[in-house]
């Protein structure tokens, strides 16, 4: 069977892409299935170069087709911050993910409602010799201030999808694998790989 290496070491993020890819005929690996273990330097001025990144160095130390994918919270009432910086939001190398939506909350405290808000996710795919291949994906929602369900990760309990009016932690896997931003890069990605792999 045909592999292809999701190149990120994030559970939540694995599970998502997981679900997301479970139709395609292909073996999806992972770096800890290899005894792969790469620190890539995130240091692109875009999404789409950090994903490249890490798919192309995931790519050429395992030889094999690999995903990966890098993401952001942009909150307008904050020019777009976290942005880039979503994972790195507090110069705390301990920082947890808590740590960093308290923290976006108290930035968040002296400006007007509603925080309107989007994630946006990049997904790169490459071969060991090959290209880079990219899909995006985006969804949009405001931020509250009180955390609310205990699925998904990051920013998902302040980050609200208001025509449902609930969070992406109070979705379940099926519902937030058609509305979240990774869900739908990974649809937009759907044609590349479905070629790659044919």
């Amino acid at each position: 069977m045909k592999e292809l290496l999701i190149a990120t070491n994030n559970q939540g993020k694995v599970e998502e892409i997981r679900d997301l890819l479970k139709d395609l005929e292909i073996k999806l690996v992972m770096p800890a299935d290899i005894g792969l273990k790469l620190d890539v330097v995130e240091d692109g001025s875009t999404y789409a170069e950090n994903a490249g990144k890490k798919a192309v160095a995931f790519a050429q130390a395992s030889r094999l087709v690999s995903l990966a994918d890098d993401s952001g919270l942009e909150v307008d009432a904050l020019d777009g911050a976290p942005g880039l910086y979503s994972a790195r939001y507090l110069p705390n190398p301990k920082a947890t993910d808590a740590d960093r939506r308290a923290y976006l909350l108290q930035n968040l405290q002296d400006k007007q409602r509603p925080w309107t808000a989007h994630f946006h996710a990049s997904i790169a795919i490459a071969g060991p010799d090959g290209p880079v291949r990219f899909a995006e994906g985006q969804c949009h929602g405001h931020i509250i201030p009180e955390e609310r369900g205990t699925g998904g990760f990051g920013y998902d309990p302040i980050f609200l999808f208001p025509d449902l009016g609930r969070t992406m932690a109070e979705l379940g896997m099926d519902e937030k694998n058609r509305l979240s931003h990774r869900a739908l890069a990974i649809l937009n990605a759907m044609p590349i790989l479905k070629e790659i792999f044919a």
